[in-house]
């Protein structure tokens, strides 16, 4: 019987351009205030996602826009706040995702993605990925948002995934590096945007998915040795 291997991902952030669409949505609204906004944002966000990890992540994403909208003293509408929640499912995919992600699958890896969203959000950003994706995890099915272990739990639980078998692929150092790391789940560290945080905490660090083929199976070699 043929040995299952699992590559499982972040998907916002890692696979789709996060902080693109969140300044975006943003802009919208309130224009040339995006790129600006966004780093309150995120910290909003995950403060959201801390105090009410069962809310669903349109609401945590509205909330987290009031929030940031607030400090910066401008003025939202009620009727706007959901605007990142409606425009989320066209959010860029990153040009690399595609390919490589064909390619990992080509080479025999099962892929899963492991994502702080809604079921209905994950449904309509899969039809872009231009990959098959054969299992996912969301927040909304777990109860908890990352860096909580519950996705990670869920999915070795549901698919009986081992760590000689399995590796996570991420850009996000908090929601995701620092508790597969606690987990001694093997991971590549996805640095899309030149964090100078410690790279020790990951087995392979890279600037983006190009070499992610060479780079999962080199991980999952030194996991097995």
């Amino acid at each position: 019987m043929a040995v299952i291997r699992w590559a499982t991902f972040d998907c916002f952030g890692t696979l789709v351009d996060w902080r693109h669409g969140i300044a975006n949505g943003i802009d919208l609204l309130f224009p040339g205030q995006g790129r600006t906004l966004v780093e309150a944002y995120n910290g909003h966000e995950r403060a959201v996602q801390t105090e009410s990890p069962g809310m669903r992540y349109r609401d945590v994403m509205a909330e987290a826009l009031r929030r940031a909208a607030r400090d910066a003293r401008l003025d939202l509408r009620p009727d706007d706040t959901h605007v990142l929640g409606d425009t989320i499912a066209y959010w860029p995919v990153f040009p690399d995702v595609a390919a490589n992600l064909t390619e990992l699958r080509a080479a025999g890896w099962r892929i899963a993605l492991l994502t702080n969203c809604d079921q209905d959000i994950i449904g309509e950003t899969q039809r872009r990925l231009g990959a098959p994706v054969d299992t996912v995890v969301t927040a909304e099915m777990v109860g908890s948002y990352k860096p909580n272990h519950n996705h990670f739990t869920r999915f070795e639980e549901s698919f009986g995934a081992t760590r000689d078998r399995w590796v996570h692929v991420a850009q996000s150092y908090f929601h995701d590096m620092e508790p597969a790391k606690a987990l001694d789940v093997p991971r590549v560290w996805i640095n899309r945007y030149s964090d100078v945080r410690d790279p020790s905490i990951a087995d392979a660090v890279l600037p983006d998915l190009s070499a992610v083929v060479e780079t999962v199976e080199s991980v999952n070699r030194n996991a097995r040795a």
